[in-house]
């Protein structure tokens, strides 16, 4: 027999029995939230505003402040920075890339002058990773220009490739900006980390503020080291219960976009706690914190523990400080998700809101299968896929691109052994399915590219893809149907032809 308060939220949206959604998802609810939740017919169930389990604060404050906050407060040199406040925020790290470091650079020169110096070489990374393998000579120029002004400013982290013939031969050249900021060590708890990208918001993993700006901004900081930004207010995202064995971090994010929509969190911080984020490892606290701009968040994060430091023990020798929401911090709303009632999503064309289980898209016939990106291109990821293909012992039924997002994840699939495989590597696991060769580490064809990109959609096909973006024409063609799903989805829909369960070859 159904709960009074289930009852009760039952009638208020209208859902019927055997909805869609089961009962895992529980919001401090508004008026505007109900009409949403209606519309969509997704079963909510009310829940106390407050976990149990508070991040701890660090030391005695004047004035209850989130991680958000207290980062900010640091940065500024305030003391209790407001939500809606505009406050000048002292940069730790600047991040620029090949689409936008060339605009970048001509908006310093021409602000600064032709002559002037970046405010500190240390603390500027350049990271050439978006349209890297392909004879566009525009592409290839802007390279060129990053290596160009590094030279010219002897900037200490400039991870240059020269030869496109054979990325090792790079030994400089890492891949995909997010993961190899990362892996290279310029993820610090308590920092501020800007980057000429959306998906900056990625480090928010390591408990620090990190977003994406403009090329003005970023010229600007590039000769101050300083920004003025927004304090943004924050919503609270409490995970908690056993993470099932066929979830990964992409279906906890896409059922919160779906919850909230590609508007939710507009300009407000996601901060993302509980007992299943605790138990997440790093590179899975980034897929959550990817795709927060996804729902128009300023930034994600996730507070920092024993799971961050470990993973930074071989990273970075700097001095860095960690911060952590108060007990009676302000959280704008709280949302309370059971993890252990979530099923395997995706998202469908053409918005990442656009949740449906993944077996309830059961019929849709794909052409191809894209693995790859900052958010689905890392070790684990490929991992996840390996443990799908190596279960069912079949081989794929589409093309199924594999693009690992750095040198060092390239590395991992050819030489880290997958649990459980009788000593096979990702990269055997993957010949044996079937797949295509691992091609060299790049963003690919999460964002279309040139016409010779790897993998981009040449053609109106229907691919499902463990990128971050389904927009028409995102990974190509325009006619293009793009479904999101984690690695476990998209090596299971390899191997039906079909979107499909991982269930079905997981349990």
């Amino acid at each position: 027999m159904a709960s009074p308060l289930m009852a009760s939220c039952s009638s208020i949206f209208g859902a019927k029995s055997g909805s869609s959604f089961a009962s895992c998802f529980s919001p401090s609810i508004r008026a505007h939230s109900l009409r949403k939740h209606a519309l969509n017919k997704v079963l909510a169930v009310m829940a106390p505003a407050r976990s149990p389990r508070s991040p701890s604060s660090t030391g005695s404050v004047k004035h209850a402040m989130t991680m958000t906050e207290k980062i900010l407060a640091r940065a500024s040199e305030k003391s209790h920075p407001e939500p809606g406040e505009n406050i000048w925020v002292n940069v730790d790290v600047l991040m620029t890339h090949d689409i936008c470091g060339p605009g970048t650079i001509g908006i310093f020169k021409k602000e600064f002058g032709q002559n002037a110096k970046v405010w500190d070489r240390e603390k500027i990374v350049i990271i050439p990773d978006h349209y890297i393998f392909t004879s566009d000579e525009r592409a290839n120029r802007n390279v060129d220009i990053l290596r160009d002004f590094c030279l010219e400013q002897n900037i200490k982290y400039f991870y240059d490739i020269k030869d496109l013939g054979d990325f090792r031969a790079n030994p400089d050249y890492k891949g995909v900006c997010h993961i190899a900021l990362a892996q290279e060590g310029h993820c610090r708890p308590g920092e501020v980390l800007l980057g000429t990208d959306s998906h900056t918001c990625t480090a928010g993993a390591f408990g620090q503020f990190a977003t994406g700006i403009g090329n003005t901004d970023a010229g600007f900081v590039m000769g101050t080291g300083k920004i003025l930004l927004k304090v943004p207010p924050t919503l609270r995202f409490i995970l908690d219960g056993e993470m099932p064995n066929y979830l990964l971090a992409k279906d906890l994010i896409l059922q919160i976009i779906g919850e909230i929509t590609v508007a939710g969190a507009t300009y407000k911080s996601m901060e993302f706690v509980g007992s299943t984020i605790e138990g997440l490892n790093m590179e899975e606290r980034m897929t959550l914190c990817n795709m927060v701009v996804e729902a128009g968040g300023k930034n994600g994060v996730v507070p920092a523990d024993e799971t961050t430091f470990k993973y930074l023990e071989d990273k970075t020798s700097k001095n860095f400080e960690p911060v952590y929401s108060d007990d009676n911090a302000r959280f704008i709303q709280e949302y309370r998700i059971d993890v252990s009632k979530l099923e395997p999503l995706v998202a469908k064309p053409h918005s990442p809101d656009n949740r449906a289980l993944a077996r309830e898209c059961k019929d849709v016939k794909i052409d191809r299968v894209y693995i790859g990106s900052c958010t689905g291109g890392k070790t684990e990821d490929f991992f996840a896929a390996a443990k799908v293909f190596l279960a069912s012992g079949k081989k794929v039924k589409v093309p199924t691109f594999l693009v690992p997002a750095t040198q060092k994840v390239w590395m991992d699939i050819y030489s880290l052994l997958v649990p459980g495989s009788g000593g096979k590597t990702c990269s055997q696991i993957f010949e044996e399915a079937g797949c295509d060769v691992p091609a060299s580490p790049s963003c690919g064809a999460c964002l279309g590219g040139p016409h010779d990109t790897y993998a981009r959609m040449n053609e109106p096909q229907v691919c499902v893809s463990t990128t971050n973006r389904n927009f028409p024409g995102r990974m190509g063609h325009r006619e293009g149907q793009i479904y999101l799903a984690s690695p476990y989805t998209a090596a299971a829909s390899a191997l039906t032809g079909y979107v499909a369960d991982p269930r079905d070859f997981l349990l």
